[in-house]
């Protein structure tokens, strides 16, 4: 365990290190995040209407319903996309081969290759909220913080095994994964990020509520919006816990398989 917790820091403080030698970015992706809170604030000034605020969970502006959607979807994206990319990157520079042989048991290698992705995600989106607190009375008042914690870590868990299967799609056909843009589009709209799923017709309804998105937008939103704690948000987190249970064994397998696969077919490295 301890040497698990000590590979696990070592991945950490290589891709920070990597990270920090690029500065400008930091300073670019918070004035983007400065950008995209005033976009929502004004969009929802132009959007909101009686008629959309009695579809929206009871206290709940347009503003800050549609921030959390967005915020939540960069979440989605770097479960999706985090595995995929460092796979790419150590191929491209040619660590691939000695990482994914050495001692370093595979759920270790894919924890801590997702574990810088995750972290910056997260102080991305803390830049986001702290711009919409603090110019457009994005509302933070009676966040419960635990529960928002917890909400992240759950729903992590719940898609990083989606961004497994596709670093599997990319180690046997060295090229990325169409069907993680058809999960991101078809989640963007029976998802409930921008609008509540109830103003859709009933079949695109029960397809949200076979959506795993829809769970964690709830819990979020009822997290950070009303300081809900975690006994009233149960039921959205087991939801996601099932799915974690089935999505990450299988993704792992399907990884180890497709590492197997490369290594007999000699085509590890190749691109």
């Amino acid at each position: 365990m301890k040497q698990a917790l000590r590979d696990l820091l070592l991945f950490f403080a290589r891709d920070l290190r990597i990270a920090t030698t690029y500065r400008s970015p930091f300073i670019l992706e918070a004035i983007e995040a400065l950008f995209a809170a005033a976009m929502f604030y004004y969009v929802a000034q132009f959007v909101d209407s009686p008629g959309l605020r009695q579809s929206l969970p009871q206290g709940n502006t347009y503003f800050a319903y549609s921030l959390v959607g967005f915020l939540f979807f960069d979440y989605l994206n770097a479960a999706l996309d985090t595995f995929e990319r460092s796979l790419q990157e150590a191929r491209d520079g040619g660590t691939l081969e000695p990482l994914l042989v050495s001692q370093v048991s595979l759920p270790v290698v894919l924890t801590g290759s997702a574990l810088y992705p995750f972290v910056a995600t997260t102080l991305r989106i803390a830049v986001y909220v702290a711009w919409g607190a603090l110019l457009f009375d994005f509302p933070l008042r009676s966040t419960n913080w635990l529960s928002v914690a917890v909400v992240l870590i759950v729903t992590l868990l719940a898609f990083s095994g989606l961004g497994i299967f596709s670093a599997s799609y990319l180690l046997l056909f060295k090229r990325g994964n169409p069907a993680r843009w058809f999960v991101v589009g078809v989640s963007s709209i029976v998802g409930g990020m921008l609008f509540p799923v109830s103003i859709l017709p009933g079949w695109l309804q029960l397809v949200a509520r076979l959506n795993p998105v829809t769970y964690a937008l709830d819990a979020m939103r009822a997290a950070l919006l009303d300081g809900a704690n975690l006994l009233a948000i149960a039921q959205p987190l087991l939801v996601l816990l099932f799915f974690a249970a089935i999505l990450l064994p299988a993704a792992g397998a399907t990884f180890s398989w497709a590492l197997r696969r490369t290594k007999m077919t000699g085509t590890l490295t190749h691109n």
